[in-house]
């Protein structure tokens, strides 16, 4: 019986003990690592991250870790992403400009093929 009661009671604690809380859960150290510069949680990337985690006594570097490899790819990805959205927008307005010389030429030489004032009124513009 007293067996019964010690399990009735553990049952009844784990159904009866809730978590409460009406904050929103935060980061450790995210406010100062942002303040600082840092990314906001420790393993994006830095010193922790990127440099191995061992060296050989002889001085050669560690292979690198599958994780820092995956970020290195990640990296490599990202750049090349933006170097050809950079070159693209470049791209982009190189055509815009020579749209516009085309229409600025256009109009010029709509403006010369008007006609021309012709006997007094020619003489009075140049008076």
């Amino acid at each position: 019986m007293a067996a019964s009661l010690k399990m009735l009671g553990t049952s009844a604690l784990r159904h009866c003990v809730r978590s409460f809380t009406s904050t929103h859960v935060t980061c450790a150290g995210k406010k100062w690592r942002l303040e600082n510069g840092l990314p906001w949680t420790g393993s994006e990337y830095g010193p922790m991250t990127d440099l191995p985690d061992w060296s050989y006594a002889d001085g050669r570097p560690a292979p690198l870790l599958k994780g820092q490899v995956r970020r290195r790819k990640q990296r490599e990805v990202f750049a090349r992403r933006a170097l050809y959205l950079n070159a693209e927008v470049d791209q982009g307005i190189d055509t815009w400009m020579m749209k516009k010389k085309v229409k600025e030429r256009a109009k010029e030489q709509l403006k010369s093929s008007m006609l021309k004032p012709k006997g007094n009124l020619l003489i009075q513009k140049k008076e």
